[in-house]
């Protein structure tokens, strides 16, 4: 073989033998780097992310089709497999509804674990001029949603605690707002004179007047458990000194 041919041909072979280690090595990181993400987010990504990524709109089709995405809504994809936890669909609708949407309502205070989800549906709050609509999703839109009132917990953007209790306060009534109330200091989340401080600057929306009605209550204390809630009424009734609470005996 001609010297000239031979070198071709081994130049030719190494250039091969780079490309597909190269290849190989970008697509390990696409793939890092996808699983990395879904990871943080429940198992759920979206196309918008995997484009930023580097994963053309080819290569998000072709993993649709071998079954490594499962389209779980309109740009949403779930990564692996098509189940995700409740956490995963909490993700999903929150990311589904653009950049800045919140988990909100009955939605954040069953995150929160101060309060159950409306059977159905999940809720999301976004900035007023936000079109968006989702099958299964209420979305709330609202003029502005300040810093404070915003924050993660569980790796999901929801509504404070206090912003929440707030946002679900008229759809209570006296009893179960109160339990939502007392449940959120019991973890650590907030607190009634924390509450009472930030309805000041609620002044006017929906739900502050009931909730500051019932923190100003005579009787409103706070309980460590259901038997201590369903006390107090009762001890009321038979013209008993209120009771103490959260005491051990």
């Amino acid at each position: 073989m001609p010297p000239i041919v031979e070198h071709a041909g081994r130049f030719l072979a190494h250039c091969s033998l780079w490309w597909s280690m190269g290849h190989r090595t970008e697509h390990s990181r696409l793939r890092g780097g996808v699983w990395a993400l879904a990871e943080r987010q429940h198992g759920v990504v979206t196309r918008a992310q995997l484009l930023d990524l580097g994963l053309g709109p080819e290569a998000i089709k072709h993993r649709v089709r071998t079954g490594r995405l499962h389209a779980l809504g309109r740009g949403v994809y779930a990564v692996g497999r098509p189940q995700v936890t409740r956490h995963g669909r909490w993700m999903a609708a929150v990311l589904s509804c653009g950049p800045h949407a919140v988990l909100s309502h009955s939605s954040a205070a069953a995150l929160w674990e101060i309060g159950s989800e409306r059977p159905g549906w999940i809720e999301v709050s976004v900035l007023t001029g936000t079109q968006r609509r989702r099958d299964g999703v209420v979305v709330h839109r609202r003029a502005v949603l300040g810093a404070g009132e915003v924050t993660k917990h569980e790796g999901i953007p929801l509504t404070a605690p206090t912003r929440t209790i707030v946002d679900i306060a008229c759809r209570l009534g006296r009893r179960r707002l109160e339990k939502a109330i007392k449940e959120a200091d019991a973890r650590g989340l907030s607190d009634p004179e924390t509450v009472r401080s930030a309805l000041d600057d609620m002044s006017g929306q929906r739900g502050v007047g009931v909730l500051r009605e019932v923190l100003d209550r005579r009787t409103f204390v706070l309980t460590d458990s259901e038997l201590e809630r369903r006390f107090l009424p009762i001890a009321r009734r038979a013209g008993l000194p209120s009771p103490r609470t959260q005491c051990a005996v």
